[in-house]
């Protein structure tokens, strides 16, 4: 297994090391004793899957307070995928990272508490899988408009099918203070 950090601190690309032959591959994507040893210490309580047809933008959410820090990967199909840093007392706040997770390239994303994810489906059809470190809880969970200016995610299409929650999303510069993290 490959652990890439990211330029923005907590964020961590993962790749899996896979054996594959003729009849397909094998990859174990889930090792605590591994991934501790690689930096990765989570208690994860929570598996999510989601399935989402070409240019369907979810994002960017966040739960404050329960923050749920994510690993994912997908397991059919292409994503472009984004964290955000929205901890106030960070660096880089405001600042986003993206990815393209696949199928194909079979890597793993993580990321921690105190940032806002989102992701775009490139392909046909996208299969999401998601493991979190705290349960979902829709009172605490806030989005923040996919296409905030002030962030500016160089999204890989310019008119995504979004739910009416993350159409009406916050600008970053909105959001209640005290909704963000420390």
């Amino acid at each position: 297994m490959n652990v890439l950090r990211c330029q923005l601190e907590g964020l961590l690309v993962i790749e899996p090391k896979v054996f594959g032959d003729a009849r397909g591959f094998f990859l174990e994507s889930w090792n605590r004793n591994r991934y501790r040893e690689a930096g990765l210490d989570a208690d994860f309580v929570q598996d999510n899957i989601s399935l989402s047809r070409r240019g369907t933008l979810r994002g960017l959410h966040f739960q404050n307070p329960q923050p749920q820090g994510k690993l994912l990967q997908v397991l059919m199909g292409e994503v472009f995928d984004v964290a955000v840093d929205i901890r106030r007392s960070s660096p880089t706040f405001g600042k986003c990272y993206g990815l393209v997770l696949s199928a194909d390239n079979k890597r793993q994303f993580y990321v921690p508490p105190g940032f806002a994810h989102g992701f775009v489906v490139l392909s046909e059809t996208a299969l999401f899988q998601y493991k979190c470190t705290e349960f979902y809880s829709p009172k605490d969970e806030m989005a923040i408009r996919w296409d905030d200016p002030d962030i500016g995610i160089e999204w890989p299409l310019k008119d995504p099918l979004l739910s009416e929650r993350d159409a009406n999303g916050l600008r970053l510069r909105e959001t209640p203070p005290e909704r963000l993290f420390a």
